[in-house]
């Protein structure tokens, strides 16, 4: 069943039982939880924030990104997925409920393209101004419908906790990412290891001399 067919659907419930959008509980704050991930590179964290096809209709519906029946006609020319990219509430709601700071100041943030959203999540990147190592990370998408709504988030780059269930209670973590993905953090590391290694070398070299020379 297709995104477009299930909105719809959605939509005539939502007609048949009120006149106003479907309610949360039309969604699944009960089962499985949304999923995110998030990986470091310098100073530019990523993060994919993945919900359930119904969970997305119930988040659209409540911030006007589709049609009330009840109210109008419902346009079938988009897909579901077509109305939520183009919807500035929604793109909005996603840069305030999922974002990042370092040492107490917001990361700025943007928000991709919504296309490929079933699939690919909606994609969010932010710029801090130094390399990413300790970073409160808030992910408190969907628990305005309903407070039982959960994000598990995964780091795809090292990290303590490398794992962290998002909850209407714990909206925001620390996260301490032992690795930037080859920024300047990582590139500081590699020099001053080859630097080390190097000397490390000499010093071989040096005491070989030595006993060669008292041999003599």
């Amino acid at each position: 069943m297709t995104f477009r067919t299930r909105l719809a659907g959605a939509l005539l419930a939502g007609a048949a039982v009120a006149a106003v959008p479907v309610a949360p509980a039309a969604a699944h704050p009960f089962g499985p939880p949304s999923t995110a991930r998030i990986s470091v590179d310098g100073s530019r964290v990523a993060i994919a924030w993945l919900a359930a096809e119904d969970d997305w209709v119930a988040l659209g519906q409540s911030l006007g990104a589709f049609e009330n029946p009840v109210t109008g006609p419902v346009s079938t020319d988009l897909t579901g997925e077509q109305k939520l990219q183009r919807s500035t509430a929604v793109r909005d709601y996603l840069l305030g409920r999922i974002t990042v700071a370092q040492g107490g100041t917001p990361c700025p943030g943007e928000l991709e393209s919504l296309e490929q959203v079933l699939a690919q999540g909606a994609r969010l990147t932010f710029d801090c101004p130094y390399p990413a190592v300790d970073l409160d990370v808030t992910v408190n998408a969907l628990t305005d419908l309903d407070e039982n709504y959960r994000t598990m988030l995964t780091s795809e780059t090292p990290a303590t906790p490398a794992q962290t269930l998002y909850t209407a209670q714990r909206k925001t973590t620390r996260i301490r990412f032992t690795a930037s993905g080859g920024g300047p953090t990582a590139a500081v590391t590699t020099v001053a290891a080859g630097t080390a290694a190097a000397a490390a070398g000499v010093l071989v070299v040096l005491r070989v001399r030595r006993r060669k020379g008292g041999q003599a």
